[in-house]
């Protein structure tokens, strides 16, 4: 009973090792969708530093305009009180303001004609912008629906999965689930492993004492590897039917020797007619 508490861990750290491949398989998906929207997004970048731009540019025309209208205003004025004017002094004076008003107004007008120069600018890069943008979001909309798609399929199996955990994780005993949870809380992906064929610790590998092993094979008790620390479990039974490759058979040097030895008695045989004659011709 206590192996089969050992074997249904070992399905539990299974179940955590897909639960984190879901989670790296979801983090993927963030660094692919960067990429994807990038151009988008830089495109989409621009176009709000021109429109940002653009309405700094028609705040500015505005304010411009509201100038020109209080210098022209101002400028009427003194139109007016340089025609009342008493003496030479006050028209002197009047005639100098006057002066210094048209100027600004000149120079209000060239500063109107380059901010009209510079929107007129910024408005058609605005409208290659907004052209350009819509052009790539048509591009990316396709591959990034994909990518999101497939993400919120990652989701969905993630979520099943930490469903399936949380089920699983109630049909164990409390106190091997609380050491369990304990080892892995500590970012190790293995928990449990295998004892070897030779004896050993199946995570580090360090020799585990047979008494230690044949307890282990036994599941009397939760045992900890005095090593790494994971919890040491008995090797899956090999299922039936299943052989083990057979070694390949060593060749056999007496069947080598006996190829030399056939060919010595093709040898003799073949010699042997050759004395046949020689005797012949002594009897007679």
């Amino acid at each position: 009973m206590m192996e089969q508490h050992r074997t249904a861990l070992k399905e539990l750290q299974q179940l955590d090792q897909r639960i984190e491949e879901s989670k790296q398989r979801i983090a993927a998906f963030d660094p692919l969708l960067e990429e994807v929207e990038e151009p988008a997004l830089i495109l989409e970048s621009e176009l709000g530093t021109n429109r940002k731009r653009l309405k700094d540019m028609q705040l500015e025309e505005r304010q411009l305009e509201l100038s020109t209208e209080e210098k022209r205003e101002r400028e009427r004025r003194l139109d007016e009180r340089l025609s009342s004017v008493r003496n030479l002094r006050e028209e002197a004076a009047v005639s100098a303001e006057l002066e210094m008003v048209k100027r600004a107004l000149q120079n209000y007008d060239q500063e109107a004609l380059t901010l009209m120069d510079q929107l007129r600018r910024v408005e058609e890069r605005l409208v290659d912008g907004e052209t350009a943008f819509t052009a790539a979001s048509e591009l990316v909309e396709p591959k990034k629906n994909e990518l999101v798609a497939q993400r919120a399929d990652a989701v969905t199996t993630l979520e099943s999965l930490e469903s399936e955990r949380q089920e699983f994780a109630h049909g164990l005993v409390a106190g091997e689930l609380k050491v369990y949870d304990a080892i892995r809380s500590g970012g190790r992906q293995i928990a449990v492993s295998e004892l070897t064929e030779d004896g050993a610790c199946g995570h580090c590998y360090g020799v585990v004492p047979l008494q230690v092993q044949n307890e282990v094979r036994h599941g009397d008790a939760l045992i900890r590897c005095e090593g790494c620390g994971v919890i040491l479990a008995a090797p899956e039974p090999v299922p039936e039917g299943v052989e083990e490759p057979a070694a390949e058979a060593p060749v056999d040097d007496a069947e080598d020797d006996d190829e030399p030895a056939e060919d010595e008695e093709g040898d003799a045989s073949d010699a042997e007619p050759d004395a046949d004659p020689e005797e012949g011709s002594k009897e007679e």
